[in-house]
């Protein structure tokens, strides 16, 4: 079976992972590249070292009522210019919002595919994760899900490569000068992300995410996330880990381990690491989350999402190791 894809904001990186783990899809068909920036040039003179069969596939512009036939839409478009062009995407496309744009809005399934997959399965329009949610909320899931920590209070330091600031814009903290040696916190109490993290933990939980503080940093490295969370529970460090056990048991792209996660061990793949670390007697949990950030944080788990709305093995494709040195 081929079903034909889609990808909108090609050029960007999170199109860019998208292309590559499609290109090597055994049940995906890319059929069409839109990218405003890069309209009228072929895929090789964007990505030169595209797979030979797509590339003279030309970029277009992006133009929802202009669509080919597909079966499945990518679009890695910034947060706040998805909303009115995807709603005018036919019905019949499924589609898959890598943006921040859909995130808990009426009609669409978030998109969280270790966690609620059942919730994905079949649906038509799903909105993927942030990247700092992707690494947080895994960690934390399990623990909430037992009733290990207190779902208000959390503090979340999340620390990202560049490539998380997405590949446009002016900013300069995105420069090598500015960022080589750099540590940069920004997005301060008001991040993007902070909604669709207190909304989760209130699910999971059934309690309330008030006290939630998260702060994000760009680091100086290209790709890779690292959530530390500090919570309020009485659990030890092998409850925790039990629980997490327990939690992602079969789960195949969610790796449990003893040791701090690092950032490395996801580079290139759809994997997420979790681990803890807890004192009781100060009334204090760890959860350590890891994931790429245009892997599982971005287009790794879109793919996988669009594997689950398609009703195929939600690995498929995605098995790769992670990329190591």
């Amino acid at each position: 079976m081929s079903l034909r894809v889609g990808i909108v904001g090609i050029s960007g990186f999170g199109g860019g992972e998208a292309l590559r783990l499609i290109a090597g899809h055994p049940s995906f068909d890319l059929v069409y590249a839109a990218g405003d920036g890069s309209a009228g040039r072929r895929l090789v003179d964007r990505f030169p070292g595209v797979a030979p069969r797509l590339a003279d596939l030309v970029i277009e512009r992006w133009v929802p009522e202009s669509l080919p036939p597909l079966d499945v839409l990518l679009a890695s478009l910034p947060t706040g210019t998805s909303a009115a062009a995807l709603a005018r995407v036919p019905p019949e496309v499924k589609i898959v919002d890598l943006g921040g744009d859909h995130r808990y809005a009426e009609g669409w399934t978030y998109g969280l595919a270790d966690i609620w997959p059942d919730r994905i399965v079949g649906r038509s329009r799903i909105a993927n994760p942030g990247c700092f949610p992707a690494a947080a909320l895994t960690a934390l899931a399990p623990l909430l899900a037992e009733g290990l920590i207190e779902p208000g209070h959390i503090v979340i330091d999340g620390k990202t490569g560049i490539s998380g600031a997405g590949r446009g814009g002016g900013d300069s903290r995105f420069g090598y000068a500015e960022s080589n040696e750099n540590l940069v916190p920004y997005g301060l109490l008001q991040h993007v992300h902070m909604p669709e993290i207190a909304g989760t933990i209130e699910q999971l939980s059934g309690g309330s995410a008030a006290g939630l503080v998260f702060t994000p940093h760009l680091v100086p490295m290209t790709r890779g996330l690292l959530a530390t969370i500090y919570c309020r529970g009485r659990a030890t460090t092998a409850q925790c880990l039990a629980a997490a056990r327990r939690f992602y048991a079969g789960r195949a792209f969610i790796r449990v381990t003893d040791a701090p996660p690092q950032t490395k061990w996801a580079t290139g793949s759809n994997l997420a690491f979790v681990s803890y670390a807890a004192d009781p007697g100060r009334n204090l949990v760890m959860a350590m989350g890891v994931v790429d950030n245009l892997g599982k944080g971005a287009a790794g788990q879109a793919v996988q999402n669009a594997n689950l709305i398609c009703c195929l093995p939600e690995g498929t494709g995605l098995e790769g190791a992670p990329v190591w040195p």
